[in-house]
């Protein structure tokens, strides 16, 4: 069974599950004991969507790897703590500055994107305009209005702030549950829709 969630980051030393045509810089990433990011997609039980990046920004490669070959793996929720950092970039100060914001909400968060990447393994990945990304695990239907003041809570002069809520169906943007529209946009593994309840099961795509 695949317990592997959206973000995600695995490790692995067997790099034969490769396509044949993966770009070289995925290939030397890999070599260089960089993790894949899980990604949202449906696939084979025994396969898990990942991708792989490098230090552009267009360098992100979509694939799938064996669970198989799976011997570590770091979830957004484990990235909560700063270590000492060589460079203190804004994502990093607003992630400093948010965590006791985050910590009151008493629901289970998590750091992803670039700081996600940088903090787990110390590989440069963010710059001095990053957006920090962060993973909010709402297994329980969240209030809109308890998401409005959230959102408001989280603002910062340092970065822009990215909130993902996770549900039990699927990921949707704080941002978005947070403002008037009647639907949002739901990310699930079978693609993404618009919703009015992202808590509530989805009929399969026709």
């Amino acid at each position: 069974m695949n317990t592997f969630l959206p973000h995600d980051l695995l490790w692995t030393e067997n790099f034969d599950w490769l396509p044949a045509d993966a770009p070289l810089w995925a290939v030397d990433a890999l070599r260089k004991g960089h993790p894949v990011v899980v990604r949202r997609a449906s696939g084979a039980v025994d396969q898990v969507a990942v991708g792989v990046r490098a230090g552009l920004r267009e360098q992100r490669y979509a694939t799938w790897m064996p669970m198989a070959v799976v011997q570590r793996r770091v979830r957004p929720e484990q990235l909560c703590d700063l270590p000492a950092m060589a460079q203190d970039w804004p994502a990093l100060q607003a992630l400093r500055a948010l965590k006791p914001v985050l910590d009151a909400t008493g629901l289970t968060w998590g750091v992803s994107g670039s700081a996600g990447f940088e903090l787990a393994t110390g590989c440069s990945a963010l710059h001095q305009h990053s957006d920090l990304d962060l993973i909010l695990r709402t297994a329980q239907p969240f209030d809109r209005q308890a998401a409005a003041q959230l959102l408001q809570h989280l603002h910062t002069p340092l970065c822009r702030i990215d909130v993902q809520l996770q549900t039990p169906h699927g990921g949707v943007a704080l941002l978005e549950w947070a403002g008037a529209a009647r639907q949002v946009l739901l990310k699930s593994s079978d693609g993404a829709r618009l919703v009015s309840n992202p808590w509530q099961a989805l009929e399969p795509v026709a």
